[in-house]
């Protein structure tokens, strides 16, 4: 039988990654060339020839041992080797994030070795020398972060490649024939890596599901969510399951609860919401106190562990806002009717009432489940206009109901005495450290196919601040109730702010004028919160308000509680919204059963259900912003002809991003469209500056710009660069 010979790896400069690996994998064995080849799978003279040469490189750079002539080990014991995660650049190099390290570890694209964005790998670190940056090369690829991707399908005679739009997705896929299923040329396809040949320059997969078309509206938004294996429908199963549940009000369930039924109670929401998660009760008691009731849907009543819903609910953890539709976690047999805490129907709940004072101190507290029945449903521009008016006549133009209607004193009455306690409770809350980020929020307007006609700003309000106070102290309370027990328990926990951020921070907004107090926590959210205040209005707010939250730490649920930073709370929990969020409905089951009295449970089975709340909730917060861009791209190709005023919100080497100031959409001009001068960067002054004028492009200028192309599929608008603003 004659020896298969194999050929050389197309364009490889060298094989150091894939011995380095080898040797790794058997660190007490030594290896000499003919058997690193033949691990490789080569034995031709030119590869053969490369691996000694690469052998002796190695060497020489002490990252291997030659333990006898011709024959090589691994450093033992190496310090050098890290296992982390790689941060993909849209420039095809990399960083390797790693506690052990300060600094990022620079990871060239030729050490890339196959690993892609978030992926988990071993990582051998060289250049550690001080003043120098940290480099690494990837040994191995420990863990795949994902293996499905959404892109655009180029079908060829035999095989088919997909692209996808994700700067950070480096390479292409390659489809085999008989792989590419029911796809046509150009569409927009799901696919699955199953396995990267070490012959080949491109994984290999094969196409799950078609999406559509580029550039049409489902096709669009179903390809966001598949990019971030967000679910769209639920499975047949889970709806049947659903479906056959009692949701009836019983007698015999009443009667284990306290019944709530003949206290005023009703619910402020926005005008568009199906799924009313919370209510409010409120009642004026003999001694001069309040009793007031956070009533929170009862959706553990329904959603029984061990079930496939339960199942299906966890698995998705969160309901997912989309510009267009909500994908919710819960079907709408419960989202929007059993569950869902509507007008004029008796509903379970999970409570927690207070009786407070009329400095909105709490004197008594007491958790459990109620049976309510809610007396009125509004929207916040209703409860806004009795907070501004005090007048009991809603009118037409903001009346969900599309009439006006007259509300009783008794609602009135409750609403003021309740957005009183409110304000008191958030004076408290500011005046102990809690930092008020009020970021101006993008909505559109949509007519009936999903396509925007008009943008505007929702700003929140005395109304929303009203239910805000009473949903954090609910959250608060249950929070501190069983922490101080000791227990485990599953708390939304927020640290302290990243240092190097507000640090660079600080060089930005310096260049408006502010600056932020660094001397301790205390000073941090004070100056924080004088700076918002500060910029309010200004051409500058939105820049410097998404510097300010991008230089804070992710919110995140854990068992291990470090209170919450911006909230100022030593102790906080989220309870108030189970329709949507999978850890509020751990909440509630949790605080009944320390209720009933049960023993601590497992810490550890509930931080990993905690963290992959926390990733989901990530996935859709990153799938709604996705959502936005593409929304706004898409208004913006109906406006190519006008002109817009913008600010400049970034600066690069490459160009200027501009946010224009009537909607908030960001696009890119790019430094080669500016005509008036040659620019270049200057990293110092975050700022183009031109050649022979040395005039300055920097943040916050305002300009003139005109839309030069609006790309659905990569949700990226480009600018022509008209003029600055006198």
């Amino acid at each position: 039988m004659s020896k298969k010979i194999r050929k050389p790896i197309k364009n490889e400069k060298d094989f150091s990654g894939k011995i380095l690996k080898i040797l790794s994998q058997s660190p007490n064995k030594a290896f000499n060339y003919k058997q690193i080849g033949a691990k490789l799978e080569l034995d031709d003279t030119k590869s053969r020839n490369q691996i000694i040469k690469d052998l002796k490189i190695l060497a020489a750079s002490k990252k291997i041992i030659e333990s006898e002539p011709g024959k090589y080990l691994i450093k033992a014991i190496s310090q050098d080797y890290y296992e982390g995660t790689i941060d993909m650049t849209s420039r095809k190099t990399a960083y390797f994030i790693c506690p052990e390290f300060s600094e990022d570890v620079f990871i060239p694209t030729n050490n890339l070795n196959r690993a892609l964005d978030k992926d988990k790998v071993k990582v051998y670190v060289y250049n550690r020398r001080k003043g120098k940056r940290p480099e690494g090369e990837v040994i191995e690829v420990v863990e795949r972060n994902k293996t499905e991707f959404v892109g655009v399908i180029d079908i060829q005679a035999n095989f088919a490649f997909v692209a996808t739009a994700n700067p950070k997705m480096y390479t292409d896929i390659f489809i085999p024939k008989d792989k590419i299923g029911e796809a046509e040329n150009g569409d927009v396809v799901l696919v699955t890596i199953e396995d990267w040949p070490k012959r080949a320059d491109s994984p290999f997969g094969s196409v799950i599901r078609v999406l559509g078309k580029p550039g049409e509206h489902n096709t669009e938004i179903h390809a966001i969510l598949a990019e971030y294996g967000l679910p769209s429908d639920f499975p047949v199963e889970v709806e049947v399951f659903a479906q056959k549940l009692d949701t009836s009000i019983q007698e015999s369930e009443i009667a284990k609860r306290r019944d709530m039924r003949d206290t005023l109670t009703f619910t402020i929401d926005p005008k568009d919401a199906k799924d009313f998660d919370d209510a409010l009760s409120f009642k004026k008691l003999e001694n001069g106190n309040f009793e007031i009731g956070i009533h929170i849907a009862d959706v553990s009543y329904y959603l029984e562990e061990g079930t496939i819903l339960d199942d299906e609910a966890y698995q998705r953890a969160t309901s997912v806002y989309l510009v267009d539709r909500v994908v919710p976690m819960l079907p709408e047999v419960l989202s929007n009717f059993a569950c869902s805490l509507r007008p004029n129907e008796e509903k379970y709940t999970f409570s927690a009432i207070f009786e407070v004072s009329p400095n909105a101190q709490v004197i008594n507290q007491w958790f459990g489940r109620t049976v309510i029945y809610s007396d009125q449903r509004f929207a916040y521009e209703e409860a806004q206009y009795i907070i501004e008016t005090k007048d009991n006549t809603i009118p037409v133009d903001i009346s969900i109901t599309g009439d006006s209607y007259v509300v009783s004193d008794e609602i009135v009455d409750a609403t003021l005495k309740l957005d009183e306690l409110a304000k008191i409770l958030r004076k408290k809350r500011m005046q102990n450290g809690a930092i008020s980020f009020d970021k101006v929020e993008v909505k559109f307007n949509l007519d009936a196919e999903g396509e925007p006609e008009g943008v505007y700003f929702k700003v929140s309000k005395d109304a929303n601040h009203l239910i805000e106070e009473f949903m954090l102290l609910a959250n608060r309370k249950v929070a501190e109730y069983i922490g101080k027990q000791k227990k485990t328990f599953v708390y939304r926990i927020h640290d302290e702010p990243n240092e190097d951020k507000l640090i660079a921070m600080q060089t930005v907004i310096a260049k408006f004028g502010y600056k932020i107090d660094f001397r301790n926590k205390g000073d941090i959210s004070k100056s924080l919160n004088a700076l918002m205040e500060e910029v309010n209005g200004k051409k500058e707010q939105n820049l410097i308000d998404t510097l300010a939250i991008r230089s804070m730490s992710k919110a995140k649920y854990s068992t291990e509680n470090i209170g919450h930073y911006g909230l100022a709370f030593d102790y906080y929990s989220h309870f108030t919204s189970p329709i949507r969020r999978y850890p509020d409905v751990m909440v509630h089951r949790l605080l009944q059963y320390y209720l009933d009295g049960g023993a601590s449970v497992d810490e550890e089975v509930y931080e990993t259900k905690c963290l992959h709340c926390s990733n989901m909730e990530s996935l859709a917060t990153n799938a709604e912003r996705d959502s936005i861009k593409y929304m706004q791209v898409k208004y913006m190709q109906d406006h190519q002809d006008e002109e817009f005023l913008g600010v400049i919100s970034g600066v690069t080497e490459w160009g200027i991003y501009v946010e224009i100031v009537s909607n908030k959409c960001e696009g890119m001009v790019r430094i080669r469209e500016i005509k008036d001068d040659y620019y270049t960067f200057d990293e110092k002054q975050y700022a183009l500056v031109g050649a022979t004028s040395n005039s300055i492009l920097q943040l916050g200028d305002e300009i003139y710009v005109k839309v030069k192309n609006a790309d659905l599929v990569k949700k990226q608008l480009d600018f022509h660069f008209l003029r600055r603003a006198e």
